[in-house]
């Protein structure tokens, strides 16, 4: 994890599928991100101010496992750019409590 200002080349990668994908614009600022690869998972990860967390994962060789993923921290309303178009499902977990997120397949190359 590292600040959202020295991650600029993974902010704006999930920001572009964001883009170019839904025409979702989020408006809260990215405070941190990080991206990883693990074998041939490509994984991106982007907090922001609001407590929204976006994580993409991208599978390499096989475009039918590619994945944009929303969660909401605890009380969080859902962001306006986000509520027309996501229903959000509730998840008990005993880590991290209750949890709200929802996801889109992604359908083109990045």
């Amino acid at each position: 994890m590292e600040p959202a200002g020295e991650a600029a080349e993974v902010v704006e990668w999930v920001h572009r599928i964001l883009r170019e994908e839904r025409e979702i614009v989020i408006s809260s600022r990215p405070l941190e991100a990080t991206a990883f690869q693990v074998e041939n998972i490509r994984m991106a990860y982007v907090f922001y101010e609001s407590g929204l967390s976006i994580n993409v994962m991208y599978t390499v060789d096989d475009p039918k496992k590619r994945a944009v993923g929303f969660k909401l921290s605890d009380g969080m309303e859902v962001p306006e750019e986000l509520a027309s178009s996501f229903r959000f499902a509730r998840q008990k977990s005993k880590l991290a409590g209750t949890i709200r997120g929802s996801y889109f397949v992604i359908k083109n190359e990045y």
